[in-house]
């Protein structure tokens, strides 16, 4: 699917408007959605947003999100019969029609918990890793004065959990630091468990408190899978990891990512962990999205995905499986994390009153 043009590039047939977003083929069910979110939210009331779309899905449903948040289209202009189309939409006083309420549900409540990207440079390079990381992959790494910045919002919000994953964090020469910064938060460390024996990366390890979580990977309960997902011999380190961070006092949690859950896989996996002491509320069996290098698994979209708000060092987005998604991302800066949070309760809100109202606004292409 293509990306969103360049709007200054592109004719402008609707006059003078405060802001253009161009979704290229981008539907309301993707990554329009989300853009149009975030650049509304920009506007004062009355103001004009321009939206430019190549998808035909756009021509209904953009009505009917502004119907539902109580904004109004005052303006639709088509290039030709085949598209692309023009909007220009009024923003109302209120982000959402008076008298919507939105209820979160079962979700976790936008706000508690924060995901972070340490890093996207690995050790490995998993056949399903959705950041698309590897030895080869640039570091981007997340800089410590920026996680500071972002959990000093972060708490007065509501914050109670952070997730630091990567990429691999202890590949981060400044991961104690990083985690350091999220002190009073209920941290947890998503590793492989390899790298963190000896020297600099054992020295971190060693300092991080051990209120700190540490998710470590193993895909089976013997190393036949395992090997082949993540590549020879990374069986048998993750479990000398498991057993060393153990050691040293700290919560070990263990996930397992796979294409298929095999019973019988799974329940091997499970008398393994029961041997090593590892508490049942402490083993995660994820499923491989259709992400990064994964070229099947679940597809995800904003319809799928249960917003676990993330930041990376290129920005924030909608899920941590979903960074290497244009579709999902919320903001093209890490901070501020108000911004962050806002675009997802409002793209919640109009999900909401979408279900609610019956109506079918959010095509996923």
């Amino acid at each position: 699917m293509a990306q969103p043009t360049d709007p200054d590039r592109a004719p402008n047939p609707l006059g003078e408007v405060a802001a253009l977003v161009d979704g290229g083929d981008m539907d309301c069910g993707s990554g329009l959605l989300l853009l149009i979110t975030r650049a509304m939210r920009r506007l004062e009331p009355g103001q004009l947003l321009g939206v430019r779309s190549a998808e035909v899905s756009v021509v209904t449903d953009l009505p009917a999100w502004a119907d539902l948040t109580g904004h109004d289209v005052v303006t639709e202009l088509a290039e030709s019969a085949q598209g692309p189309w023009w909007f220009a939409v009024s923003k109302s006083g209120a982000s959402t029609r008076p008298g919507t309420v939105f209820s979160q549900g079962q979700r976790t409540p936008v706000g508690r918990r924060l995901w972070v990207y340490t890093n996207f440079n690995c050790n490995l390079a998993c056949s399903y890793c959705c950041a698309e990381s590897s030895p080869k992959a640039v570091a981007r790494r997340f800089d410590p004065a920026v996680a500071t910045a972002a959990f000093a919002e972060f708490r007065p919000q509501g914050g109670r959990e952070v997730f630091f994953t990567g990429g691999e964090p202890f590949m981060h020469p400044e991961l104690g630091a990083l985690v350091a910064a999220g002190t009073g938060l209920d941290r947890t460390v998503l590793t492989n468990g390899m790298i963190f024996h000896r020297g600099t990366r054992r020295d971190i390890l060693e300092n991080l408190d051990r209120d700190v979580v540490l998710q470590i990977s193993l895909d089976s309960a013997t190393p036949e899978l395992h090997d082949r997902q993540r590549g020879a011999g990374s069986w048998s380190k993750a479990v000398d990891g498991i057993e060393l961070a153990r050691s040293l006092g700290f919560r070990v949690r263990v996930a397992a990512t796979l294409y298929d859950e095999d019973p019988q896989g799974v329940e091997a996996l499970h008398r393994r962990l029961d041997d090593a002491g590892i508490a049942s509320e402490d083993r995660v069996i994820r499923p491989v999205a259709q992400e990064g290098f994964a070229t099947e698994g679940l597809h995800v979209s904003l319809d799928s995905l249960e917003p676990e708000p993330t930041l990376t060092a290129d920005g924030a987005w909608w899920h941590p499986v979903a960074v290497t998604n244009p579709h999902l991302r919320i903001a093209d800066a890490p901070l501020p994390l108000s911004e962050v949070f806002g675009v997802v309760r409002d793209t919640l809100a109009v999900q909401d009153a979408a279900a609610r109202s019956g109506r079918e606004v959010f095509r996923c292409a």
